[in-house]
């Protein structure tokens, strides 16, 4: 009998991508499809549900073709998507408007009010996550859009997370995980929703729209024989519950064993270490991700990662914006730049929801310092570059991790300049695993764990990890950017004085 695959589905929130792996974690295939994010009003970012749908299917049924005669060998497909925010549906999970995303912060008023009553509203919230929360949270955008659009409510039968939304149209089974009920907000030692939280947030009349919780290792249902005609691949194939995209990416990057620590550097930027119990430390700072395989991952979010170069091309060089070798174009623009990018600072706070680490400051803002006439383009983007790389450097120091090794995910990863850079500034290793599909990858070794082809997610895991490219620090790239980190820290600390 021929060795079986799995498709990993990784919907992000401006591209949906989909994978093909054999159970040694080997990528066969990949497909992508860029979304479009909607800003409708300030604060807001939302998805179009249908076009949303309509790319998971594309890269679905592309990946599917690419491998041809091998589609048969196909035995099930995992899930992963960007997290929280509120895909609301009616019973045949059709959505009944925009899919709110995380970074949506609408909800913010609401929130004001609840803190001018009671000051240790967030603080309540994270003794039960272990996460400070953010505004695009499922319970506070369902609390925002009880008050708002209670007709659209009263139509409802779920409202759930993006990879739930996608799952439903896939079955038609509503479900969610372990990973996406703790951060809801939840409960991250019960690994699971808390009532205590729902009650918070005024919501014991709406609980019943928040779908059931199950194991990610686990499946629920097959595809719908409309969906799977539509895809090419046979009706009833295994659906995995899935994780949220942090986890899953963790997971395929093999950062699943305890005391690992990983970083992602992609739309988000993000550097947290793997526990076997939730870790509650520092206090109201960073977020806490509850992991399948019984672990926790607690990490410090900058919140805006690549998002800051996807804006430098489209504000500074849109002649290069959609160039096949833009990445390569710039590093070799910036690389007769000097660290410090001739005294010139970027701080990269570009969410609109502000910051969560190294300290809480939602009125946070991206900007530079120190501008003069002498700066140039490639300046500009230096600056852009070592902001990000500095930013990693307080999440490191917020989390106090004492290890000499870090697996960096996510697009920024492939950027050697900028992985050296972080090596540098971390005074630590930096391992670029192998691959670049790590929440796609993730996701399928849920679903290969789910089919009973790994004794545990953890193992499976385990048998993704090393290799890759491994970049040591380099005393005198460090010390170049030693003076250029102080004059961030100066910046940084005259931006968030209110917080300090």
């Amino acid at each position: 009998m021929s060795a079986p695959l799995f498709i990993g589905l990784d919907a992000g929130t401006s591209v949906t991508k989909a994978a093909v792996f054999d159970l040694t974690g080997r990528q066969l295939a990949e497909a992508s499809r860029r979304t479009v994010l909607s800003r409708p009003h300030p604060g807001w970012s939302e998805l179009d549900p249908e076009e949303a749908w309509q790319a998971a299917l594309a890269v679905l049924k592309e990946v599917a073709a690419l491998i041809g005669e091998d589609a048969h060998r196909i035995a099930a497909i995992g899930l992963t998507a960007a997290m929280v925010g509120a895909w609301v549906v009616d019973g045949k999970g059709n959505a009944l408007r925009p899919g709110i995303t995380w970074e949506d912060s609408r909800a913010q008023s609401w929130i004001d009010r609840r803190l001018s009553a009671d000051p240790q509203f967030l603080s309540r919230i994270f003794l039960s996550s272990g996460s400070m929360l953010q505004q695009g949270c499922t319970l506070p955008v369902l609390a925002w859009l009880a008050e708002n659009e209670g007709q659209i409510l009263a139509r409802a039968s779920y409202v759930m997370s993006y990879k739930d939304f996608l799952r439903m149209r896939l079955t038609g089974l509503a479900a969610t995980d372990r990973s996406e009920a703790s951060v809801v907000p939840g409960s991250a030692r019960e690994r699971s929703r808390n009532p205590a939280m729902i009650e918070l947030f005024d919501l014991e009349a709406l609980a019943h729209l928040l779908p059931p919780v199950m194991d990610s290792e686990s499946f629920i249902g097959g595809l719908s024989p409309t969906v799977a005609e539509a895809i090419g691949v046979r009706a009833g194939l295994p659906v995995g519950i899935g994780a949220g995209d942090v986890p899953a990416t963790i997971i395929g990057a093999g950062g699943l064993s305890t005391g690992t620590a990983t970083a992602v550097l992609g739309t988000t930027c993000m550097v947290g270490v793997c526990h076997d119990r939730p870790v509650f430390e520092p206090r109201d700072l960073g977020l806490l991700f509850t992991l399948p395989g019984h672990r926790w991952y607690r990490a410090m979010v900058n919140v805006a990662g690549t998002l800051n170069l996807d804006w430098a091309f489209s504000a500074l060089a849109p002649d290069l914006a959609s160039h096949p070798e833009r990445f390569d174009m710039i590093n070799e623009m910036i690389d007769v730049v000097p660290a410090g990018a001739h005294g010139l600072v970027y701080l990269p706070y570009l969410s609109e929801s502000g910051i969560i680490a190294p300290v809480v400051d939602r009125h946070a803002r991206a900007q530079f310092y120190g501008l003069s006439p002498r700066h140039d383009r490639a300046a500009l983007f230096r600056a852009v570059m070592e902001g990000v790389a500095f930013a990693m450097r307080d999440l490191f120091d917020a989390l106090d991790f004492t290890g000499d090794r870090v697996l960096l995910t996510g697009g920024g990863a492939q950027n050697p300049l900028w992985a050296q850079m972080i090596a540098n500034l971390a005074e630590k290793d930096v391992l670029v695993p192998k691959g670049t599909q790590f929440g796609a990858r993730g996701a399928a070794l849920l679903a290969a764990t789910a089919a009973g082809h790994f004794p545990s997610i953890v193992e499976a895991s385990s048998s993704v990890s090393g290799g890759g490219t491994r970049y040591q620090p380099d005393s005198e790239g460090a010390e170049a950017l030693r003076t250029a980190l102080a004059q961030y820290r100066e910046a940084r600390d005259k931006l968030l004085k209110c917080e300090n």
